[in-house]
Formats: structure tokens, C-alpha cells, sequence
């Protein structure tokens, strides 16, 4: 059986293929070595995928969040070696899969806009260009830790329009105290952010909220796809539950950003089961 897993940092999707060619899918939590050790997350796989899989792993593809070095790579790889050990391992970062999901074999900008976000140029191969992603305190515009970070900021600073205000306080019933130990004291603070973008999406009609999406779409088109050199000629691709969700924003200010939008998926797993049973 080959598992091809397709990690956020809120949640996996893993794809298993069996010697007929059959195909299924399991969820589980998401990974990011940046915040997670390799036991938290063979833990994870043990509890919510292992019980579920019927034969022997013997390949695994695994795509991931924060897999951008060997270093943070290896607390993957580490995990899944643990849980799978007798299968052929390869951790590369999620931004490889966006680009092989997303492009194929052409060429191609690949996108992820999800918890966090990031950016490449394929060249139907090999990733030739990349605008570093900087983390959801640096960067992570467009993504919905981004639009989660700001909106929590007006919160509280007594910034957002009252009837939102009220909506929020009622449904979450968040104080400062709350906030701040959850983004300061508390693990996978990105998530923790991220996790507003429903809230938001249910009221994309109040104009706060659409300019609050629509100008972290503009952030993320001014600061990475705008300066990838032919970017108006290549198509632009995009992957990501944000990217998803909200794609009519993101498509406007992609017109008037000159851009030509390519899919729109939120999720690039079902292209990489086509991508490595056609080259494995």
C-alpha cells in the first residue's frame, strides 16, 4: 500500500492506495515541526490513521507544513518511522505538493492559502522561484492566521463594528486573557488564529469583513505574486481551504491585479495520487 499525506498545520489529508488501485481517504490532525515534536505526532497517526488502514505500508509521500529544511523534515520523517516500519519514507515540504497538485507538468505559480500561505514558480518540474514564507508573526498574508491575527487585534482594540463585536463575544466569549494565552502560552498559536476564518466567511456580506479578506488578498498578491518575474503571463494557481472558501475575492483582486487564475482547490491531495501513480 503507498499513503500520500497532504499536511496544513491544522489538518492532514491522507490519500491510501492499495495493489488494486483502490483508493481511500482519511483525516487527521495537522503537522508543523516548527511546533510539534516527532512523539505528538506518531501519536496522532497511531490513534486516528494506523487503526484505519488494512494492509502493510510499504511507501509514503508525505507533503508537509513547515518541511522546508533537513532538519524539520527529519521530526517527520522520524515520526513516520516509527509508525510505518518496513515502508520506503519521503517528507518534502507542502509547497511541492501545491506545485505538483496544482501544475501537473506545467508550468505554472502554485499557491497555498490556508492556515498560513506560500508561494512558488514550477517549471513543471522543479520549483524554480520562491518569495520565502515568514511564519504567521512575520508573514502568512492572505492566509487565514493572517486574517485571524487582525481581526483579533480590532477586537481588542475595540476596532470592530458593534453588531460583529457582539456577534463574536457571544458566540466565542473570548477575553484578553483568553486571547493572549492562547497566542502566547498555548501550542499551534497559527491555528488558534486561523480558526476565525468560518466565523468570518458567515458574514463576508458586513463590509468590514469583506475588506478585511480582500485587503489580505492584495497584501499577498503586492508582496509575493506580483514580484515573481512573468507573473501576468503564467497561470496562478491556488490550494488551501481560505483560497477556497473566499475565491471570489481572491478572484477580483486577481483581476485587478492582472493576474490569470488558474484551479482553485482546497486541497491537492486527489492530483497527487494522480501525479505518483503515474510516475511510481
Amino acid at each position: 500500500m503507498m499513503l500520500i499525506a497532504e499536511s496544513g498545520s491544522t489538518k492532514t489529508d491522507w490519500r491510501a492506495i492499495d495493489n488494486t488501485g483502490k483508493i481511500e481517504q482519511f483525516i487527521t490532525k495537522g503537522f508543523n515541526p516548527f511546533h510539534q515534536k516527532s512523539e505528538a505526532i506518531s501519536e496522532e497517526i497511531k490513534l486516528n490513521l494506523l487503526p484505519f488502514l488494512k494492509t502493510a505500508v510499504k511507501q509514503v509521500h508525505f507533503y508537509g507544513a513547515g518541511c522546508s529544511s533537513p532538519s524539520m523534515c527529519g521530526i517527520v520523517e522520524s515520526a513516520l518511522n516509527e509508525c510505518f516500519q518496513e515502508a520506503e519514507i519521503h517528507v518534502e515540504h507542502d509547497l511541492l505538493a501545491a506545485a505538483r497538485g496544482l501544475c501537473g507538468h506545467e508550468k505554472g505559480i502554485a499557491c497555498i492559502l490556508g492556515t498560513g500561505s506560500n508561494s512558488c514558480v514550477f517549471d513543471g518540474e522543479n520549483i524554480t522561484a520562491n518569495i520565502p514564507a515568514l511564519g504567521y508573526i512575520l508573514g502568512d498574508e492572505g492566509s487565514g492566521s493572517y486574517m485571524g491575527k487582525r481581526f483579533i487585534a480590532d477586537f481588542l482594540i475595540g476596532k470592530l463594528p458593534e453588531k460583529l463585536e457582539k456577534d463574536f463575544t457571544e458566540k466565542f466569549g473570548l477575553t484578553k486573557d483568553k486571547i493572549f494565552e492562547a497566542v502566547y502560552m498555548q501550542p499551534m498559536p497559527n491555528r488558534f488564529l486561523a480558526s476565525f476564518g468560518k466565523f468570518l466567511f458567515q458574514r463576508i456580506d458586513d463590509p468590514y469583513v469583506m475588506n478585511l479578506v480582500r485587503s489580505s488578498f492584495v497584501d499577498f498578491f503586492d508582496r509575493y505574486i506580483c514580484r515573481y518575474e512573468g507573473y501576468a503571463e503564467l497561470p496562478v494557481h491556488f490550494t488551501g481551504s481560505i483560497a477556497f472558501y473566499f475565491s471570489k475575492i481572491l478572484n477580483d483582486v486577481a483581476a485587478e491585479k492582472q493576474v490569470r487564475i488558474g484551479r482553485i482547490v482546497e486541497t491537492p491531495a486527489a492530483a497527487l495520487v494522480l501525479y505518483h501513480t503515474n510516475k511510481d
